[in-house]
């Protein structure tokens, strides 16, 4: 029986594809395939670690009554409207869950983020 393939095994396979076809470029080619295949590497870590999802989650115990896809605008609204500050009780922490999150996905090499790990 075949598996159903997902979003990221067809980005993963463009990306893959990037990265052999920019050995046999030169010049400017290889500069911009080697751009793609790093794009399409960081939509690969989007897809699969979803730091959206996990900072809503992260916020969620400070809202418990919005919904999941509604936490982080809700959360960024009492942010700016000057109703939550560091000085609310998990927020500070919630936050950070969210920044390693995406981290993760945008530059997992970061040594601040191995930092954050507790690596």
């Amino acid at each position: 029986m075949r598996s159903r393939i997902e979003a990221v095994d067809l980005v993963e396979a463009a990306a893959a594809f990037l990265k052999e076809a920019e050995a046999e470029l030169s010049g400017h080619m290889a500069f911009h395939a080697k751009v793609a295949a790093n794009a399409l590497a960081i939509a690969v870590r989007e897809l699969r670690e979803r730091p959206g999802a996990v900072e809503a989650e992260a916020l969620g115990a400070l809202l418990p009554d919005a919904a999941l896809d509604e936490r982080l605008a809700a959360a960024c609204a009492r942010i700016r409207s000057g109703a939550w500050t560091t000085e609310t009780p998990g927020l500070l922490d919630a936050l950070e869950v969210g920044v390693t999150a995406r981290l993760a996905v945008d530059n997992p090499r970061f040594s601040t983020l191995q930092r954050l790990r507790g690596a």
